[in-house]
Order: C-alpha cells, then structure tokens, then sequence
C-alpha cells in the first residue's frame, strides 16, 4: 500500500496464524514506527531460528541439536512415552510440570485428503524406536496418547494403538471432559458425553 517493501512486509507476517491483513498492516506499521531496534532484533532471530532449530532425531520436537534437551535427559522415565500432535502440544504438556516421561510428536494427524498419512507422521519410526528399547532390555511401559479430541485426532490415537499394541503392555489416552471451572448448563452434548464416558471412582 506504502511501498513494494512495506507491502512484502505485510504478506510475510500474514502467514502467522490469526494474523490477517488488517492485523499485520498494524504490526508492520508499529514496528516501522516505534520498534525499528526490536523489529530488527525480531529479523535476526528469526533468521537464527530458521537456520539452527532442526527436529529432533528421536522425538520429533524442535531441538536446537540433533538429540532434544528432553530425549538427552537421563532423569526422565524412559518407559512412559507420551505421543502428541505437535510441538506445541508437548510444550503446553512441559508447562503442567506433571510429566516426568518421554515424548513422540506426530507433526499432525492422518488425513488422507491432506495427504498425511503414516510416513508423514513418523509412526515407522514410533515402532522402531519401540523396538530399540525391547532389544535394549528396557521396553516402553505405558503409551499416552494425547491427540486432539477431533474425528481426525481419534482416528489417529485409534490407529496408533492397533500399531504399537504388540510393543506396550499399556496403553492410556489422556482424560477428556469437563474443564476446570466449566459449568454443566453450557457444555456441548459431546463433551458432557465424554466426561460421564471417562468418569472416575472417588
């Protein structure tokens, strides 16, 4: 609208997710007016972040090294694994402080019209890492499946446990229900379902 590099700079922040034109012609323009030093400390990282943080050969979460911080710490319970969606389901699990195990990120879920299937996800290399602790002595005790409550997320926690079941001797998804602080009167029929479904003894 101002110049062909002020256009290009509004394109490129539109590809952040909930940021459409208006939003990112607004951030382009506060960051030209009041945050030149902190929009070109934002271009620098950007460029490191881009360049250095790769995927984690193991788990499959971001890692500036080749074996996550997570992976390579000898003080988490190698024989719980808890297999997410993406990266940011596993970031938001670490801030609980509440799990002390391993984890496996998918990268998504199987959506054959997307064209994500079992390569994309990694789940050959779920069973192969599953292997490796069997020959090691040192199996995987429990899988947590916690994908998303979505038809595709329980399609995908479906298929996952047909395919690691002869490697595990449990399996468990993570709780589904009511939320903290959730009134009765104003939940959906498929979550109050869910909720008396996964009901647990006091």
């Amino acid at each position: 609208m101002l110049t062909p590099k002020f256009d290009e700079l509004v394109k490129q922040l539109k590809v952040l997710p909930g940021v459409g034109p208006k939003s990112a012609q607004r951030m382009a323009l506060h960051l030209l007016s009041y945050k030149r030093p902190q929009g070109q400390a934002l271009g620098e990282a950007l460029i490191v972040a881009m360049h250095d943080i790769k995927q984690c050969q193991v788990c499959r979460g971001l890692s500036d090294e080749d074996i996550c911080p997570v992976c390579s710490d000898p003080r988490r319970n190698e024989r719980v694994l808890c297999i997410v969606e993406t990266a940011a389901d596993m970031m938001a699990i670490e801030q609980t402080a509440g799990f002390n195990g391993k984890y496996f990120v998918l990268g998504g879920h199987l959506s054959p019209i997307d064209g994500i299937g079992v390569e994309q996800l990694g789940i050959n290399q779920l069973i192969r890492l599953l292997k490796q602790h069997q020959a090691a002595q040192n199996p995987v005790e429990e899988i947590i499946l916690a994908t998303s409550t979505t038809v595709e997320g329980q399609t995908t926690a479906h298929f996952i446990s047909e395919a690691v079941k002869p490697y595990v001797t449990h399996m468990s998804r993570i709780a589904q229900g009511i939320p903290m602080g959730g009134e009765l009167e104003y939940l959906d029929s498929m979550t109050l379902g869910q909720a008396l479904q996964n009901r647990g003894r006091l």
